[in-house]
């Protein structure tokens, strides 16, 4: 059985403040925006919250090609933690629920160890 690839999570932490730095750069409406000074890892997204500020301001076209610039950066500096590279999913990944929205890249369906 193949071990799960090890990702560093202050690197990971770091790719994704780069990513979110970038994506905003390229994204005027999302200026508002700050890169997270951390991440969400849980079963079904690894991602960062919109502000509901900036909710108002975007539509669901904007959000989806942010979350997209910002998995494409991620999944460039760590391909291991993005469930794209094994071939689940393309693109950003994009969760609402109760007017919370919040994007990112899905996991990749096997474990991860992240190391600090």
């Amino acid at each position: 059985m193949t071990q799960p690839p090890k990702i560093s999570l202050s690197q990971f932490t770091s790719a994704v403040q780069s990513a979110v730095t970038g994506a905003i750069a390229n994204h005027p409406k999302f200026s508002t925006m700050q890169a997270p000074p951390g991440i969400t890892v849980s079963y079904l997204i690894r991602g960062i919250p919109v502000p509901d500020s900036l909710l108002t301001k975007v539509t669901l076209a904007e959000t989806q090609a942010f979350a997209d610039e910002v998995a494409t950066a991620i999944g460039g500096a760590h391909p291991a933690a993005v469930a794209a590279a094994r071939g689940v999913a393309t693109g950003g990944a994009m969760v609402s629920a109760g007017r919370h929205v919040i994007i990112g890249v899905l996991p990749p369906p096997e474990a991860v160890t992240f190391e600090k």
